[in-house]
């Protein structure tokens, strides 16, 4: 699966990078027809502690899944969304066989 990770407004250094590709690329084990994942990173403006949101989209055939999370840490973010997007790939399987 092809993983894109765009950092909005900063730059996100190579280990971010490089565990946020190896988390999304994990899902294919839960759904192998997987096309393409998007991972957007970006900082909210307030000042509250848990600034960082991470978005991630999944393309399968004929459907798109998302989820966004919000945390201390874009590491924390990531493991979040993809865990809400392996619950919807189960429920996406279950619901197609």
């Amino acid at each position: 699966m092809q993983v894109q990770v765009q950092s909005i407004h900063f730059d996100a250094d190579i280990k971010l990078v490089r565990f946020i590709e190896d988390k999304v690329n994990k899902l294919t084990t839960f759904h192998d027809r997987i096309i393409k994942g998007e991972v957007f990173l970006r900082l909210d403006k307030s000042d509250v502690n848990e600034n960082k949101i991470a978005e991630v989209k999944l393309s399968l055939p004929g459907k798109e899944l998302f989820a966004k999370k919000q945390c201390k840490s874009f590491e924390e973010a990531t493991d979040f969304a993809v865990s809400a997007l392996r619950r919807q790939i189960d429920k996406h399987r279950t619901k197609n066989g």
